[in-house]
Formats: structure tokens, C-alpha cells, sequence
């Protein structure tokens, strides 16, 4: 997927990332909690799958009526992954480990 494609479909989409002094990450258009410890947090979102890093990470706030989630702790990093591409991931990385 070009990145003109990814403009025309993502253009209702409104998401909101706010990082207050690498400590508190507001996020907004989650739509699911995939997986979270006290260093990692994977958020699946409109705009594709989000990995937050850092450490005594908690999830402070979850809302599933406003798609909301509000993460606290030492924030390191946050990446976007594509939906498809951890798809083929998961299913690639199954593959070694069967």
C-alpha cells in the first residue's frame, strides 16, 4: 500500500497521541488492548497497531465508549506498525515456532 492509498482511506480518521513529559500518553481511536506488561503496551488503533515502550508502564485509563486510553510510566518509544504487516508477521513468526 502506496502512501497516497494510505491518505485516502485514513482521512476520516482522526487520532490524537499526547505525551505529557514522557510520562503520561493520552491516545485516542484504540480500538482494542491487545497486550500489555510493565514494558510493553500494544494497542491495536484506526490508524494501525501502536507499541508503546518504556518501563513501570501501567494503563491508567481505558474507555471503550470514547476509544480512549490513557498510559502511565517511563515512556521510551512509540511505534506504528500496519495492520497487515502484523499479520504476516504473527503468521511468519508461528511458522518457526510450530
Amino acid at each position: 500500500m502506496t502512501i497516497d492509498e494510505r491518505k485516502t482511506i485514513n482521512t476520516a480518521v482522526i487520532q490524537n497521541l499526547i505525551l505529557e513529559n514522557r510520562g503520561k500518553l493520552s491516545i485516542s481511536g484504540v480500538l482494542d488492548v491487545l497486550s500489555f506488561d510493565d514494558q510493553v503496551v500494544i494497542l491495536e488503533t484506526e490508524l494501525g497497531m501502536l507499541t508503546v515502550k518504556g518501563e513501570n508502564i501501567r494503563i491508567n485509563k481505558l474507555s471503550i465508549d470514547t476509544s480512549e486510553v490513557i498510559v502511565e510510566g517511563d515512556i521510551a518509544s512509540l511505534a506504528y506498525t500496519d495492520k497487515e504487516s502484523e499479520k504476516v508477521k504473527g503468521n511468519f513468526m508461528s511458522k518457526i515456532f510450530k
